[in-house]
């Protein structure tokens, strides 16, 4: 069974997709976006759009981190959507950062029955118009940074919504519990890192994990990165990236080990920008020059 939520192979550049405490981890204005299409070539396959921001703040003598986000993810005749705002409440801890936050939005469903084709005009198990429908969506999530490693741990869909599809269908969102870790090794040679990092994630009946390694080279403002994603029962993803403009850039394509042939795999786009901001302790924030992820 497929879970709820959308599974990003840049995951690891989009924290705050499912952890709010990731936001304002960094002092720097974070804009990140991401489009991804899944099992190319096959009828009405999904496509999801994701765009989020967050910033970090000074505010009654505390560090605190604020973020918004969009997710629209189209399958087949459903459409979900995801308007969320997030807080994060940041002190620091043993030597590192812990972050512990909180997040509300608005889910968005919709079912084009309208374009429904089935046997029986009489069957009453789907609906035959378009119907739509909203609900609360509500998570939480706690994230450590130390240097060179880091762990967060998060809820998503904390309470476990049931949006109604018109008079006589509904959607339940099970909570997804969230689990993610990385590590930074640095090599001799001062312009390359390997960056570790894994997830993994639940929603009680399906299960996903997700290991991935790059090999990050970075030169004053230039940064180029290559990498390997693997994901146990599911697939291996090839990894791209590096600045351009002052953005920075990344692609990857999933390819499915299952039975699915190679070239009805996944492509995911992937942007990213930052600002610099200097947190001044009175509350007013210094916005310095543009720098790389």
């Amino acid at each position: 069974m497929a879970q709820y939520d959308v599974s990003f192979s840049h995951y690891f550049d989009m924290e705050p997709s499912f952890n709010p405490a990731a936001v304002g981890k960094q002092s720097k204005l974070n804009i990140t976006a991401a489009y991804a299409l899944d099992m190319v070539g096959y009828e009405n396959n999904p496509r999801t759009l994701y765009a989020a921001a967050d910033i970090p703040f000074y505010w009654a003598r505390s560090y605190h981190g604020a973020g918004v986000q969009f997710m629209s993810d189209q399958l087949g005749l459903f459409t979900h959507q995801r308007l969320a705002v997030q807080y994060a409440y940041r002190r620091k801890l043993a030597g590192g950062n812990l972050g512990v936050s909180v997040q509300a939005g608005m889910l968005s469903e919709k079912f084009e029955g309208s374009k429904l084709d089935v046997e029986d005009p009489n069957d009453s198990v789907f609906a035959k118009t378009d119907v739509n429908g909203n609900g609360l969506d509500l998570g939480v999530g706690a994230y450590y940074d130390h240097g060179t490693w880091y762990a967060g741990i998060s809820v998503l869909h904390l309470n476990a919504a049931t949006v109604r599809l018109g008079t006589t269908n509904e959607l339940k969102i099970d909570p997804t519990f969230y689990l993610t870790a990385g590590y930074n090794i640095q090599f001799r040679n001062p312009f390359l890192t390997m960056k570790l990092s894994g997830l993994m994630r639940t929603d009680g009946t399906a299960y996903r994990g997700d290991i991935t390694s790059r090999l990050v080279y970075t030169n004053q403002e230039r940064m180029m990165y290559g990498g390997l994603s693997y994901s146990p029962t599911n697939s291996v993803t090839f990894l791209l990236g590096g600045t351009f403009h002052g953005f920075v850039v990344g692609y990857s394509y999933e390819l499915y080990t299952s039975a699915i042939q190679p070239g009805n795999g996944s492509h995911e786009l992937f942007v990213g920008y930052q600002m610099d901001i200097n947190l001044v302790k009175k509350g007013k924030n210094k916005h310095q020059s543009v720098r790389i992820l």
